[in-house]
């Protein structure tokens, strides 16, 4: 019988301890945004470790690069996406730079969200530049549906199921937890909307129609003549007809877009402006999904009651 050394115990322990200790480790997930970590963190208790690249108050479609975005990356187990190509200026790079082959495009750990949401805004026909900003493959602001947020939690899910099947069931809990929790928080904020549904509004940007759709708000036009495109003289004057003609009293205005061309309009057609917040993290006290939904309604509520 060969006996072995003690060198050879010693290298046996070490790894036998790194096993243990990769066992015992976490599922690291990487997010694009603040909202996407929001949902993954409901149902990931302390199981997942979750952190986001883009931060809430930031305009999504424009992040500045970082170095510390290509080390996260590189120790991701998986990363959650938008899509729609809402990432397409800022990411892929950060991707190619990490040179983890799970979190590539079609890879094991590679999660596009936009798959499992319902879509708005999808174009028919020839998409181009002249149109604006306009997303070919539709409008990505989907997770301000609270029924995409219920569908992106169970895509969470099922997917840290796949990568910890010895944790399904827990994550299967956390799952059913945070349904029935949204549920009941959907029936308020519906029944806090609920006698203004069908109101015009005017929005900045094309952030708000899965939100609009779903409470029965009625968006009119917006600040921008097209998106990703600054207002014009001509399209302000045009906007503030129309406000003026349907009696509309509300810009929406998302936290990174100038406030003046806004503040006119409103000065001018006795309006007023509402800051709303597109994502968690917008300001510091929304730091969970539902405080998203409580904030922006709250303040839709207060707001449609000073316009009367």
């Amino acid at each position: 019988m060969i006996v072995p050394t003690r060198f050879q115990t010693f290298v046996a322990i070490l790894l036998a301890a790194a096993g243990s200790l990769h066992a015992a480790a976490k599922l690291n997930l990487v997010t694009a945004t603040q909202d996407l970590a929001a949902i993954a963190r409901e149902v990931a208790g302390d199981r997942v470790s979750v952190e986001s690249i883009a931060m809430g108050y930031q305009d999504p479609h424009f992040v500045e690069p970082k170095p510390s975005f290509v080390l996260k990356l590189m120790k991701a187990d998986l990363l959650a996406v938008v899509g729609l190509q809402l990432e397409i200026g800022w990411l892929p790079p950060l991707q190619t730079q990490s040179r983890n082959a799970k979190i590539q495009v079609g890879g094991t750990g590679y999660m596009d969200m936009s798959q499992v949401a319902q879509i708005l805004e999808i174009p028919t026909g020839q998409v181009t530049r002249a149109m604006g900003d306009v997303h070919p493959l539709g409008n990505p602001h989907y997770w301000l549906d609270p029924d995409n947020g219920r569908r992106i939690a169970k895509a969470f899910a099922d997917k840290f199921s796949q990568f910890d099947a010895a944790d399904a069931a827990f994550f299967a809990q956390q799952y059913a937890d945070f349904d029935k929790r949204l549920t009941a928080a959907e029936k308020n904020w519906e029944a806090k909307l609920a006698p203004y549904r069908g109101r015009k509004v005017i929005t900045y940007h094309r952030s708000w129609p899965n939100f609009c759709e779903r409470f029965g708000l009625q968006v009119v036009d917006y600040v921008e003549p097209r998106p990703g495109i600054p207002p014009t003289p001509s399209h302000t004057l045009e906007v503030i007809n129309t406000m003026k003609r349907d009696g509309i009293k509300l810009i929406l205005v998302e936290p990174y877009f100038d406030l003046k061309t806004p503040q006119a309009i409103a000065r001018d057609t006795g309006g007023e402006v509402a800051q709303l917040m597109p994502s968690v993290g917008g300001v510091k006290e929304i730091t969970t999904y539902f405080q998203l939904f409580d904030y922006d309604i709250n303040l839709l509520v207060n707001l449609f009651q000073k316009v009367k």
